[in-house]
């Protein structure tokens, strides 16, 4: 499917969670009604799809690089997140992403995500075009050095910083 971004935003409830559920390997085998229905896609497109299948280009690759590195440490993280829409929408959310275990064995992830308050996006947006901005330049670790001194600079790290927007 080739879904190509366009300048229109969606918005969901606050009170509304978008939930899914993957396997290891980054593939949806849950997606909670909201999600499908931002998303704009049938059950059927998304479950057995690679979870990137709604990834935004704005987004920057070090943001994901980080994810996956504290999943594969068994721990959770949050992170600010801009996705893709089938009809080429985009919509923010603030994601929780956790590591799901069966026997204290790794077997999956869980992500809920709730709407990103106006000030934490005020943060966000530009700090994202940056990152994005030296990865076009310099690849990924420009990127991560980048976001590495900005965290310095707060003295905070990564989970502080993205708690405190």
């Amino acid at each position: 499917m080739g879904m190509t971004p366009n300048s229109n935003e969606k918005h969901f409830r606050h009170d509304e969670l978008l939930v899914t559920k993957t396997n290891l390997k980054g593939i949806i085998t849950y997606a909670n009604k909201s999600f499908i229905n931002i998303v704009g896609m049938d059950e059927e497109e998304l479950i057995g799809a690679p979870h990137n299948i709604i990834r935004h280009p704005d987004m920057p690759k070090v943001i994901f690089k980080f994810l996956w590195s504290y999943l594969q440490n068994k721990e959770e993280i949050h992170a600010y997140v801009k996705n893709l829409c089938a009809d080429g929408s985009y919509y923010w959310v603030m994601a929780n992403v956790t590591p799901s275990f069966l026997h204290g064995k790794v077997v999956g992830y869980h992500s809920s995500r709730r709407t990103p308050t106006k000030e934490a996006l005020e943060a966000i947006v530009p700090l994202y075009k940056k990152l994005l901005d030296a990865e076009k330049s310099g690849g990924v670790l420009a990127s991560e050095k980048m976001l590495s001194d900005i965290l310095k600079e707060k003295g905070m790290n990564y989970d502080e910083f993205i708690l405190s927007i």
